[in-house]
C-alpha cells in the first residue's frame, strides 16, 4: 500500500512539475509569439482599443481614428484624401491588417513601441502608451499635382518626385487608387468593398510607384549615356558617332529604326541622339560598353537591389546574363531590363545631383505623443554613381532635349529644366499592345542645385486615344512640369 501511495505521489509531482514548466515556458518564452498571433482576439482588441497616432504631411494629419460603437474594437482608422495618399499611408484595417507606412510603423502608431515608455512604472504594469506620429517628407502641393495629373488622364500610372540633394520623397502617386477608409472596419459591407478592390482587374491596391516593374524605354538612355561617358566609350558629346540608322543588332539580322526619320539619326552625336531619341546611337554605345560596365553603372544608381524607404520596394533589374544583342537592347531601355518609377526618379535625381545618388526616404521624423523626437532621418549617400563631369555632360544633353528636342512639354519659363521622354513596348510578344509612356525630368535653381526630380509612368493600355498620341512627352511631360512647378513655387 505504501508503495502504491509513493508511486502515485511521484506521478502527481511529475505532473505538477510538468505543468509548472509548461506555464513557465508559455509565460517567458512563448508569450510574445502567442501575443502576436493573428488568431489571438486580444491582438486586434489591443490594437484598436484607443486612437492611433497619425501620419502627418507638412504639419497636417492625413489619418485619424473614430469610435466604432457596439464593437470590442473601439476605434477604426479614417483617412483624409485617402485615395491621393494611399500609396504612402497604405491601410490599417480591423479585418485586413496593415500595409506601407501603416504597417511598417504600426508599433509606434498603436503605442506598442518601447521608445514610447517614459514612466518606469508603466513598463512594469504594462500600461498602454498613446501612439506616436509619423512625419513624412511629402510635399502636399507636389502630391496633389502628381495625383491630379494621373487622374485627369484616366490612366493607370505612377509619379515619384525626389529632392535630389537629400533623397526625400516629395510625391508618390499611383492610379487607379482607393480610399482606405472604406474597408477600415469589420462590417460585411467593408469586407465586400475590400474584396471588390482586391479582385479589380485594374489593381487599385497595387502601388505602381514602388511595387510594380516595367521596361523603362527611352528614359533609360540617360543612364546609357552616363555609362558611355563614364567608361570612355564616348568622350565628346558633340562628336559624330559611327552608329548607322537603321541599326542592325550584333550577331543578328534584326534592324531597329527610329521614330524620327533615320536620316536624322544616322551617325549623329550623343547629344543629338538624346535630343531626338535616336535608338541607333544608344544601341551602339551599350554594345560597345558591354553588359558588365552597363550593369555596374545601373547598380550604382540602385538597380538589382531592394530599397527601404522605409517601405520595401521591388528591385529594378539589369540582368547578369545577356548576350550581345540583348545588351544592345538595354541601351534603349528594352529587352529584359525592368524598373520601378521610383528607380527612374533615382537615376534622374542622381544625374541632377552631379552624379551623387542619395538614399530615398519618406519618413522625416518619428514623434512621441508628447511631441518629443524619437527618431530623425538624415540624408544618406547611396553612391557616387558617376563622376561630376559625366553628370554635367548628361545634364547638358537633357537640358538641350527640353529646349530643342522631344522633352519640350516640361519647359518652365525662367527655370532650367532637363528631361527625357520615352515609350516602351510591353515585351517581345505583345507588340500589338499600346506602349507604356514615360517621362523623367529635373528643375534647377539659380545656384545650379536641383530641388526636384520627377519620374512619370503611364500605362496607356486601356486609354481611348490613338497610338500616335501615346508618347512620354505628350502624356507625362505636363504632369512632370506641374509637379516641378509645385515644388518650385514653395
Amino acid at each position: 500500500m505504501n508503495r502504491t501511495i509513493r508511486l502515485t505521489a511521484i506521478l502527481c509531482g511529475i505532473l505538477i512539475l510538468s505543468l509548472l514548466l509548461q506555464a513557465t515556458w508559455v509565460q517567458l518564452v512563448s508569450s510574445r509569439t502567442l501575443a502576436g498571433d493573428p488568431s489571438n482576439r486580444r491582438v486586434p482588441i489591443a490594437a484598436f482599443s484607443q486612437p492611433l497616432g497619425d501620419i502627418v504631411v507638412a504639419g497636417d494629419a492625413i489619418t485619424g481614428s473614430k469610435r466604432t460603437p457596439g464593437s470590442d474594437l473601439k476605434y477604426k482608422r479614417v483617412y483624409r484624401d485617402g485615395a491621393m495618399y494611399a500609396p504612402i499611408t497604405g491601410y490599417f484595417s480591423q479585418a485586413q491588417g496593415s500595409t506601407f507606412l501603416e504597417g511598417v510603423e504600426s508599433d509606434l502608431l498603436s503605442g506598442k513601441d518601447d521608445r514610447l515608455v517614459r514612466n518606469p512604472l508603466s513598463a512594469l504594469t504594462r500600461e498602454r502608451q498613446r501612439g506616436g506620429d509619423v512625419l513624412t517628407t511629402i510635399d502636399p502641393k507636389a502630391q496633389k499635382a502628381a495625383y491630379k495629373g494621373l487622374k485627369d488622364l484616366g490612366a493607370k500610372g505612377a509619379v515619384v518626385a525626389l529632392d535630389p540633394r537629400s533623397g526625400k520623397i516629395l510625391a508618390m502617386a499611383s492610379t487607379p487608387s482607393y480610399d482606405p477608409s472604406v474597408f477600415a472596419g469589420m462590417s460585411a459591407k467593408e469586407g465586400k468593398a475590400f474584396t471588390a478592390l482586391d479582385r479589380d482587374k485594374d489593381k487599385p491596391l497595387s502601388n505602381r510607384a514602388i511595387r510594380e516593374i516595367y521596361p523603362p524605354g527611352s528614359t533609360f538612355k540617360i543612364l546609357t549615356a552616363a555609362a558611355a561617358l563614364e567608361h570612355g566609350v564616348i568622350t565628346d558629346i558633340d562628336a559624330r558617332t559611327e552608329a548607322p540608322a537603321p541599326y542592325r543588332l550584333p550577331q543578328s539580322s534584326t534592324e531597329i529604326g527610329n521614330v524620327v526619320p533615320n536620316s536624322q539619326c544616322d551617325s549623329v552625336s550623343l547629344k543629338t541622339a538624346l535630343q531626338w531619341s535616336c535608338n541607333n546611337v544608344f544601341l551602339d554605345v551599350a554594345h560597345k560598353a558591354g553588359k558588365d560596365k552597363m550593369r555596374e553603372t545601373a547598380e550604382k544608381f540602385g538597380f538589382n537591389k531592394e530599397q527601404f524607404i522605409p517601405v520595401r520596394t521591388a528591385p529594378s533589374g539589369y540582368p547578369e546574363k545577356l548576350d550581345q544583342p540583348q545588351t544592345a537592347l538595354t541601351g534603349m531601355g528594352q529587352g529584359s531590363l525592368t524598373t520601378t518609377p521610383l528607380q527612374m526618379a533615382m537615376v534622374t535625381a542622381g544625374i541632377a545631383n552631379n552624379g551623387k545618388v542619395m538614399q530615398p526616404y519618406m519618413v522625416d521624423e518619428l514623434r512621441g505623443p508628447d511631441l518629443s523626437t524619437l527618431d530623425k532621418n538624415e540624408p544618406e549617400e547611396l553612391s557616387q554613381a558617376v563622376s561630376e563631369d559625366t553628370a554635367l555632360k548628361v545634364q547638358e544633353m537633357m537640358e538641350n532635349t527640353v529646349t530643342e528636342g522631344t522633352a519640350d512639354k516640361a519647359r518652365i519659363p525662367g527655370v532650367t529644366v532637363g528631361g527625357k521622354p520615352g515609350t516602351a513596348q510591353h515585351g517581345a510578344d505583345v507588340r500589338d499592345e499600346l506602349p507604356y509612356a514615360w517621362f523623367v525630368s529635373y528643375a534647377k535653381q539659380a545656384d545650379g542645385t536641383s530641388p526636384v526630380a520627377v519620374a512619370v509612368f503611364v500605362d496607356s493600355k486601356d486609354m481611348d486615344i490613338p497610338r500616335s498620341d501615346i508618347a512620354g512627352g505628350k502624356l507625362g511631360g505636363p504632369i512632370a512640369q506641374a509637379v516641378m512647378k509645385a515644388v518650385l513655387d514653395k
